[in-house]
């Protein structure tokens, strides 16, 4: 915009709180989705984990031999596990032993972090 009798251009105090107040908008509009986002990436991540888990645990027991009632510990089953497996919601100092906790073989494996939406549904 060219201001009066100066000569030069430039942008008026109302024009730039204009832009301002839009982008805060695009930003309070778009913050709750990105949560949304990451709480539902979360969850999966911890599903697909638990199903690592989870067959971790039968090949272990279908290999050494072992009764559905078996109990079975992380050690056990580490060998079958590709990575470090947390639960992303855990946090950053999170261990396997903080974020999951295992049983028996036939029993499925939880999550200590979110234990109500990051679980395993049963086999059928």
């Amino acid at each position: 915009m060219k201001l009066p009798a100066s000569g030069k251009t430039g942008f008026t105090l109302v024009e730039i709180m204009i832009v301002v107040a839009l982008v805060g908008l695009l930003a309070g509009i778009a913050a709750p989705s990105m949560v949304r986002a990451r709480t539902q990436s979360q969850t999966n991540a911890c599903i697909n984990n638990l199903r690592q888990i989870d067959d971790a645990s039968q090949e272990w027991a279908l290999e050494y031999h072992r009764a559905a009632d078996a109990t079975v510990s992380f050690t056990d089953i580490q060998p079958y596990l590709k990575n470090a497996i947390i639960c992303p919601a855990a946090g950053t100092g999170a261990t396997f032993d903080s974020s999951y906790s295992i049983t028996t073989v036939s029993n499925k494996p939880t999550c200590k972090v979110v234990s109500t939406t990051h679980k395993l549904l049963p086999d059928g």
